[in-house]
């Protein structure tokens, strides 16, 4: 039986953090998926048709992910491409209260999938999208933070 696993998020923009975590999940499973979803509670940075395109591109180097985007609930997609694993990042001790409560929300509602916290290494632990985004709009460099088809849809797409 292939282990599949997903990591779900906006990826609003997809950060060198995030890159970190899917690289070494891809290399704990047989199958990773990034699920890119439309978090309701936000209005998109980024339209989620170039999120798409800019994690596949990120990630061409990697071939056993697949990048896809859903609309409904995690657990409900999950299930449907036999996902058995939910991979969520924590950078931060106050990151956990609100992953916990999603990890156990999720096993009510499927007891089959597991969920596993990863961590990112040292170096990206300060990265999140919403600080990359700052920046960005206060005119500042991202290219330290982002990986490159992240930087050059900001560049070429939203300073005009």
């Amino acid at each position: 039986m292939k282990k599949i696993a997903i990591y779900p998020g906006s990826f609003d923009p997809i950060t060198n953090g995030h890159i970190d975590i899917i690289i070494r999940a891809s290399k704990i499973f047989d199958k990773l998926i990034i699920g890119i979803t439309q978090n309701n509670k936000k209005s998109p940075f980024l339209k989620i048709n170039d999120r798409v395109k800019i994690t596949k591109e990120s990630l061409k180097n990697i071939n056993n992910i697949e990048v896809l985007s859903f609309d409904n609930l995690l657990v409900d997609f999950a299930d449907k491409k036999n996902v058995q694993v939910i991979i969520r990042g924590l950078r931060a001790i106050s990151d956990f209260e609100h992953e916990f409560q999603l990890a156990g929300m999720n096993k009510s509602l499927n007891h089959k999938i597991e969920t596993l916290f990863m961590i990112p290494s040292e170096k990206y632990a300060n990265i999140s999208s919403s600080i990359v985004r700052e920046i960005f709009l206060l005119g500042g460099d991202v290219n330290l933070f982002v990986p490159k088809p992240v930087e050059n849809l900001l560049k070429n797409n939203l300073t005009k």
